[in-house]
């Protein structure tokens, strides 16, 4: 089931910690009414946080290209996959240590900014640090896949396996973690999603007692909320479409689920489910011989939640994913 919420969520939740790709922007254009949206919740007096799991672009840069797209974002408002791994070398490793850096700026400003000294993977060093970075060389790969199979700590910014570019989807960090990991026989600590790590520094550094996640991924947003043990809102405006929403695990299911970012601002009702129908605000969802059956009028967000209900239900009784071939979504007037 889904949680409900009879006040809008931004003043509910004290923290919104905002996935960026498919949540804030598209691409290089932000989700249309976005920034309004997060301008609402912000006036509600809730705290926003910008995180991500891309280590490449510091925060600096992540911020100045948030308020290109018309989102108001200080430098502060910013937390990455490699501030975080930043701060897993922190629990183990003092102020001054040397730390081999496979990866880009934004790992290289994390790493100085808690105090480590970057080395490259021929220097002495306490622990290695491996994030995304287009320009990494694959001899350095190499050479730093031996230092790890010979014992170096290793930690690894995130386990992404594809990352949005220009030129369309193309193979992200968790591909190098991947082929590392194999050669080596080494797992690294992970600090990006769906890991606790990036979400509890982004508490740390922002602040908030009732943090939301919110995202558009089932399998690091979503997932990484409950590995945090925080509440989750789920926006339909990125990768997760109908099919994978009736596919969701348990462990991949929001607290809340929303078209997009307006759902902050608004009260969420849960349905209500009864002999596997689901309803909710004039809509009626269930199956019929494995296929999902919608029926009735309401509001879009209405119209997902009740389909999510119904086709959970229906996965944890018979352990299929119902067939929504035939299903019209609803859309907004």
């Amino acid at each position: 089931m889904l949680g409900s919420s009879d006040v809008p969520l931004s003043r509910r939740h004290d923290l919104a910690m905002l996935d960026l790709d498919g949540v804030v922007y598209v691409g290089g254009d932000a989700v249309p009414g976005a920034p309004g949206h997060l301008d609402r919740a912000r006036g509600d007096g809730m705290r926003l946080a910008f995180i991500t799991n891309n280590a490449a672009r510091p925060p600096g840069r992540v911020a100045a290209h948030l308020r290109e797209l018309g989102v108001a974002a200080e430098e502060t408002d910013v937390v990455t996959s490699a501030q975080a791994a930043a701060q897993v070398l922190a629990e183990r490793l003092d102020p001054g240590a040397r730390v081999v850096l496979l990866g880009t700026d934004g790992l290289r400003e994390a790493l100085t900014e808690r105090g480590f000294v970057p080395v490259d993977v021929e220097d002495d060093a306490e622990a290695l640090v491996s994030g995304y970075g287009p320009d990494v060389l694959w001899r350095d790969v190499m050479r730093a896949a031996v230092r790890i199979r010979e014992g170096l700590w290793w930690v690894a910014s995130n386990r992404d396996h594809s990352i949005p570019t220009a030129y369309g989807v193309a193979p992200g960090h968790g591909v190098l973690v991947e082929t590392i990991e194999r050669f080596s026989g080494v797992t690294p600590v992970v600090a990006g999603k769906p890991e606790r790590p990036l979400l509890e520094e982004t508490v740390r550094r922002v602040g908030g007692e009732r943090p939301l996640m919110v995202g558009d991924r089932l399998d690091t947003d979503i997932e990484g909320a409950r590995n945090a043990g925080v509440d989750s809102l789920l926006v339909l405006t990125g990768v997760t479409g109908l099919a994978e929403l009736v596919a969701a695990r348990p462990q991949e299911r929001p607290t809340y689920v929303s078209a997009d970012l307006g759902g902050l601002s608004e009260p969420c009702a849960s349905p209500e489910l009864a002999d596997g129908e689901a309803v909710l605000g004039g809509w009626r969802a269930r199956s019929e011989g494995g296929r999902l059956v919608v029926e009735g009028d309401g509001a879009p967000d209405d119209w997902w939640r009740a389909v999510a209900v119904a086709a959970w239900d229906h996965l944890d009784r018979t352990g299929e994913v119902l067939d929504t071939a035939d299903v019209a979504i609803a859309s907004t007037p």
